[in-house]
């Protein structure tokens, strides 16, 4: 089965709280609760590694865990360390979604080919990242046009 991972865009921290205890805990794809969510799912791309090296690659620079700037927004920081074991929402920093949004559409085609050779991604056969990457990037230009953050919901 594996990990679940579905990036929304939110105004806060406690829009998302709210759409969590709408939707019982999630997922918010195909939610009929209100308000209807911007959600792309990514299923092998977790923030803080896979998403973490396509920014890396945007930027030029070398990989690292904090690059994205996550953390854990839902469940509250109690209820996660009393063994909680799931779903999670991480709130992205703001610095990777304007990274992504800033993406010019002409470099996404090299970009998906470098980053679907990442270890995490390489499972013996291609991995198409192109489309997750647009969708990504779409999702990320619309929160930054609407002021509003990046999120990702996970499920085990």
């Amino acid at each position: 089965m594996g990990v679940l991972y579905d990036y929304f865009r939110a105004a806060d921290d406690e829009a998302v709280a709210a759409s969590m205890a709408a939707t019982n805990g999630g997922p918010l794809v195909g939610a009929a609760a209100p308000p209807e969510a911007d959600v792309v799912e990514a299923k092998a791309v977790d923030p803080s590694v896979v998403l973490g090296q396509a920014v890396s690659l945007a930027l030029d620079v070398p990989w690292d865990v904090g690059l994205v700037g996550d953390r854990l927004i839902w469940p509250d920081a109690v209820t996660a360390a009393a063994e909680h074991d799931g779903p999670w929402v991480v709130r992205l920093g703001d610095r990777a979604r304007d990274v992504l949004a800033a993406l010019a559409d002409d470099r996404l085609p090299a970009l998906a080919d470098r980053w679907s050779r990442i270890d995490e991604l390489s499972w013996g056969v291609p991995v198409e990242m192109l489309p997750v990457l647009r969708q990504l990037v779409g999702l990320a230009r619309r929160a930054q046009a609407s002021g509003q953050h990046l999120y990702c919901w996970m499920s085990l």
